[in-house]
This record gives structure tokens, sequence and C-alpha cells, in this order.
């Protein structure tokens, strides 16, 4: 079964401000890492166990290739979508388990003033097979004090249905535009805007919806259902964030500000800030703090009772649309975060990252046992030259 585990993304562009902390060798070109991450869910919910390995190496002057390889044990309990049971606020919960390896591989091309880079994945799951790629160029003007980034990207997923004898396909497609102008040498801005839109397959197989339905005047009976989302999603997001580096205080603030806006209904921001303090000469201590928030789909309901919707046994792509699936509702969440990092040589370096999400209900109707708590915990290694 497919995980749903809400992670930042990946920075897009290594900012000015970092760099002028890391040391000379965390900037080489090749390398070799390896990265374990532990996610556990309170009170037995999913756990997922990740390692991953990466490595890069330069091709001649021009070229570059990185290729990197992840492996995840996925098990525990998760929200069925149906409602506590009468007299509990627990809401019910199914196991799953399950086990993903996923690729990925870009070479890239570094021309006179463009950076050009092509990826590929794949990522394997008993139920889920998904293929991407994408192709982003990095311009740079301006002596190099402003970059432009431009890309395109879409996947290609095969999804296995229990109710159907074949997969069904889901797919996406994403653009994004992106400048980042160096204001001093010491502080630099990003503003990304991105347009994606997904096809196919959205729904989750796993999730349902519950109803009482009248079978006679007076009497009715509790039935499930499988959810029903629609055939297609676009989504707008956009992104500002501001690196700045302090020599006297030998530190460097990284924040982002993002917002995401779909054709579900949600719209969501994110708030994101962490601080690179060195101690010494080989550490360097990043606490960090992550504030999400969004609004509930449009067919987000915890059940279905006070509604007229009457749903079907399968998949309805002409509606209604309908889903209890908690993380299609409206939300808060927390990430506090403490990262160690140790260049024990110029070419030597690890890591180690302490994690705690805390994700609450705003709609005073979702009971909290929905919602999720987690602890991540991250070790890594790298090796440069």
């Amino acid at each position: 079964m497919q995980p749903m585990i809400s992670r930042p993304s990946p920075a897009l562009l290594l900012a000015a401000a970092l760099v002028v902390l890391a040391p000379r060798g965390a900037r080489a070109e090749n390398s070799v890492a390896y990265k374990y991450s532990d996610y556990r869910e309170a009170g037995g919910r999913v756990a997922v166990e990740a390692q991953t390995a990466l490595i890069e190496h330069d091709i001649g002057t021009d070229y570059h290739a990185r290729i990197t390889g992840t492996i995840d044990a996925i098990s525990g309990a998760t929200p069925t979508g149906e409602p506590a049971p009468k007299g509990s606020d627990q809401v019910r919960l199914t196991t799953l388990q399950d086990r993903r390896k996923a690729w990925n591989a870009d070479f890239s091309r570094q021309f006179a003033r463009v950076n050009l880079a092509l990826g590929f994945g794949n990522s394997r799951e008993s139920d889920y097979v998904s293929n991407g790629w994408s192709l982003n160029a990095l311009t740079d003007f301006n002596q190099k004090n402003t970059t432009l980034l431009t890309g395109v990207a879409g996947t290609d997923d095969d999804v296995k249905v229990f109710f159907q004898p074949n997969r069904v396909k889901k797919r996406s497609n994403d653009v994004i535009v992106g400048v980042t102008q160096l204001l001093d040498p010491r502080t630099s801005v990003t503003l990304n805007a991105t347009w994606g839109r997904t096809t196919g397959y959205i729904s989750d197989p796993y999730k349902l919806v519950e109803k009482n339905v009248e079978l006679l005047p007076g009497i009715f009976l509790s039935q499930t259902f499988g959810e029903n989302r629609p055939g297609e999603r676009d989504k707008w997001i956009a992104l500002a964030s501001l690196n700045r580096a302090f020599p006297t205080l030998r530190g460097a603030l990284d924040s982002s500000y993002r917002y995401y806006r779909d054709t579900f209904g949600t719209s969501a921001h994110t708030v994101e800030t962490a601080w690179f303090q060195r101690l010494g000469e080989k550490f360097i201590l990043r606490p960090g703090f992550r504030l999400y928030q969004q609004s509930a789909a449009d067919f987000y309901y915890y059940n279905l009772d006070r509604t007229s919707i009457l749903p079907g046994r399968r998949p309805n792509p002409a509606g209604p649309f309908y889903s209890s699936d908690y993380r299609l509702s409206a939300f808060r969440s927390y990430n506090t975060s403490l990262k160690l990092i140790f260049n024990a040589t110029d070419a030597l370096q690890f890591d180690a990252a302490l994690e705690r999400y805390d994700m609450r209900g705003r709609d005073g109707v979702t009971p909290a046992s929905a919602y999720v708590r987690a602890t991540i915990l991250t070790l890594g290694a790298r090796f440069a030259w």
C-alpha cells in the first residue's frame, strides 16, 4: 500500500548563504553518500524504515551524473476513513505492510551559461508502480548573479485496485519557472511558480466512507463504500525563499513561504525556517521549524449521514465525489527538527537529525485520533573527492 507521508520538498538550488558555510570538501562534485531514516507514528501507526544510497560523479569538465537508490520497509496501522464507533473517539484502523524500491538518475551538461539536466526514475510497491522523468535548465545572467530555472516533469503510474482485474492509470505533468537573485555576497532570494495536472485514478483504493442507509422507514443500516475522487486535478504553487549569511555570528538563515491551491478546493500555506550555526571548525548545528496549514477538499466528509449523497459500489467519474480521508480534511501540522553535521575531514561528512511531526485537525468534527504524531530519525554519511 502506498503511504502518504508529508515531507518537505528538497531545495531546487543551493543558496549562497549555505555555500558560505559549507567546507570545501562538502562542495566537491564527486561523492558517495548513504542515508538511513526511521519514521514512526505514535500509537502503533505507520512506521517506515528507509535506506538511500547516492553516487555522483563528474564526467570530464562539462558532464555530471547522479544515481540514487532507495529501499523502504512500510508497516503499521492507518485510518480506513470510517468514523469512530458510537461511544468512542478512536477512528477505525487497518494494518498495512509493504516494501518499496525506487531509483532515480539524472545526467547534466554544462554549457557556457546553461546547465541542462535530464532525469528518470522508477518506484515500485506491490500495488503501485511509478515511472517519472524531468528536464530542467539553469541559465545564468547578470555575471552569474541571476539564475533562471525552467523545468518540466511527468509521471506515468500503474495502480492496482482490488475490485478491478487490471491495473489502472494515473498520469501527471508539472511545469516550473523560477529565478534566484544574489542581492549581495551574503543574501539571495528565490521565487518559483509551479503548475501541475494529474489525471486518471486519483482515489485511494483503501479508503472508505460510511453512511447510514435507510432500508425500511425508520430502519437504518450502517454501510461502507469506497471513496470517489475526481479524475483530474490541477495545482498551482508559489514559493518565495530568502537565504542570508551572518559571518560575524558564523551562521546562516534559510527561510521560505509556499502557497498551494488545487481544483479539489484545497488551499495551503507553508512557512519554513532553519538556522545553520557553525560550532568550531568541524560542526554545524541546524535547528528548524515548519508550519503547514490547509483547508479541506470540497468533497471531504467525516461521514455521509447528513448529505444527500448516495454512494455507489464503484468509482464514478461523473460524481458525486466524496472522501473521508483525513489527509483531505482541514488541518495544521508542525515540524520541529534539530540536525548536527560533522565535517570529519574535507572529504568525509556525517550528519544526524531528529524531527518531530504533529498534525492537528481544524474542522471540529474529525477526531484527534485520525491525525498523526510522528518522530523521524535520520543518519547519514558522505564521502566526497
